[in-house]
């Protein structure tokens, strides 16, 4: 009896939790849909209008595309240098390299307030403007520690004696980074890139702190909230969703099929 109860225990446990963590993901989905009126907080009757038109309310498809940009160039900075930190980390020795570490896991760390803060105090004392510049400095200070930890336990698993035999091969080491190291190294980055554009694109409390007039989308539905979000922005969290669900489901494909190769091989 005990043991058929432990058998289903957990399996009853985290579906449940499954469902609870899809919950407000369904909702969203739902109300896209909604004839909403001015708010969207009511079931008022099914319509297509909202995904026909998702730039129909104001400054809706402005935030978006304000949130893209930040991310973007927070995505590319932060992956860049994080990529570089971690192979440095990794592969060389250096004075001071564990108090590297202290300050690599410190943004992950300290709560978001604390951060925002702190760089919004940095930033009041250079005296900058704050927006858009003031925002892509702040998400690429904390993007760049998950790029870190991210390709560091990639660089981590690399036997270096790859490197060894192209260099054998009389490979330079130019060559042997681009030929065998960053190959390698790439589904990582790639990984660390994704996960960096997603905090970025995600992120309201430090965009807050830091943002000025300059408006994301996080933003754009916080201000909405206290009068209903409107169906539009349901729209485009819907379909961010479910582009980020293709772009894992593509990217388990791809990596099913090499396995298979390399199997068949």
């Amino acid at each position: 009896m005990k043991q058929k109860i432990g058998r289903w225990f957990i399996p009853v446990v985290g579906g449940l939790a499954f469902i609870y963590l899809l919950v407000p993901i369904a909702y969203i989905f739902v109300f896209s849909f909604n004839d909403a009126g001015r708010t969207n907080l009511e079931w008022r009757g099914f319509t297509l209008d909202n995904w026909q038109n998702p730039c129909g309310a104001p400054a809706v498809c402005e935030s978006l595309v304000h949130s893209l940009q930040v991310g973007t160039v927070a995505t590319i900075v932060a992956t860049a240098l994080g990529t570089l930190i971690a192979i440095g980390l990794v592969r060389y020795k250096f004075r001071f390299r564990k108090i590297t570490d202290v300050l690599i896991i410190l943004p992950l760390a300290t709560p978001e307030v604390v951060l925002g803060a702190s760089l919004l105090a940095q930033f009041l004392n250079l005296g900058w403007e704050l927006g858009y510049t003031t925002i892509v400095i702040a998400h690429i200070v904390f993007c760049m520690s998950f790029v870190i930890v991210t390709v560091r336990a990639r660089v981590s698993s690399l036997d270096p004696r790859l490197e060894e035999a192209a260099a054998d091969l009389y490979a330079s080491p130019k060559m042997a980074f681009w030929k065998v190291t960053f190959p390698l190294l790439l589904p990582g980055i790639v990984a660390a890139a994704l996960l960096s554009f997603a905090m970025s694109f995600d992120d309201f409390i430090i965009t807050n702190f830091n943002s000025g007039i300059f408006q994301t989308f996080p933003k754009f539905i916080y201000v909405a909230a206290t009068r209903g979000i409107p169906a539009q922005a349901n729209v485009i969290g819907s379909a961010m969703f479910i582009i980020a669900l293709l772009v894992v489901v593509i990217g388990q494909v791809i990596s099913y099929r090499r396995k298979k190769q390399l199997e068949n091989s």
